[in-house]
């Protein structure tokens, strides 16, 4: 067994013991994959993560920039109080429409606002319209990005709020500081614009699994200067 068997394997273990199959969750990546949205949803490990990450804040109000087909979006969804939301962004049209339809499914849609265009965009409409602080904010997007996306979720959040990234080790990329691609230049930025931050108090946490080599930051903001 090679080491991405065993990690799937292992993956599989856990997932099993501790997040039972769940008809609407694995409905919504079939529906993904029926509509030829690319394999890249957090594993359930992950989704569940993030449920509980969501539960401990007593987040009431999440952020989320990059939806894909939702299915984060709905282990998030899940973790709120009935008049809590989630705002998520999604630049794709089809990922939106795949998206919407899942969390119609998944019977979050009330507590849902998933909003189309480029993130940036949207991102600043948010703050244009007062429309935060978040609890909790998510950053799984277009990588090379991921620094502007900091800079929003700074903008965006209050003392107390967490900003989690997605896809930070890239497979151990994120080490190659020359790198010619964009995405490792964006998560090393990101990472670099992190810890300067005195506003933040933030680690890395490398995971192996069903979904590979890779990680999450997380970062906590301590200082609303």
């Amino acid at each position: 067994m090679d080491n991405f068997d065993k990690w799937t394997a292992v993956d599989r273990y856990f997932t099993n013991l501790l997040v039972p199959s769940d008809p609407v969750l694995d409905s919504v990546l079939a529906a993904n994959a029926a509509a030829g949205l690319p394999p890249i949803d957090v594993s359930p490990n992950q989704g569940k993560l993030l449920h509980l990450l969501a539960r401990v804040q007593c987040a009431r109000n999440v952020l989320e920039i990059g939806t894909l087909g939702g299915y984060s979006t709905i282990w998030l969804a899940r973790a709120l109080p009935q008049d809590g939301r989630v705002v998520t962004l999604e630049a794709d049209l089809k990922h939106a429409e795949v998206a919407r339809a899942n969390i119609q499914r998944a019977g979050v849609a009330d507590i849902v606002e998933l909003r189309t265009g480029l993130a940036v965009d949207t991102l600043a409409q948010l703050e244009a319209e007062g429309s935060g602080p978040f609890d909790l904010i998510f950053i799984d997007a277009d990588k090379p990005s991921n620094p502007e996306y900091f800079a929003w979720a700074l903008k965006l959040s209050r003392q107390g709020s967490l900003i989690i990234g997605d896809n930070v080790v890239r497979g151990g990329a994120v080490l190659d500081e020359a790198s010619d691609d964009p995405s490792v230049q964006g998560v090393r930025r990101f990472c670099e614009l992190i810890a300067a931050e005195p506003r933040v108090s933030a680690t890395a946490i490398q995971t192996v699994g069903s979904k590979g080599y890779d990680g999450f930051s997380i970062a906590l903001v301590t200082d609303e200067r």
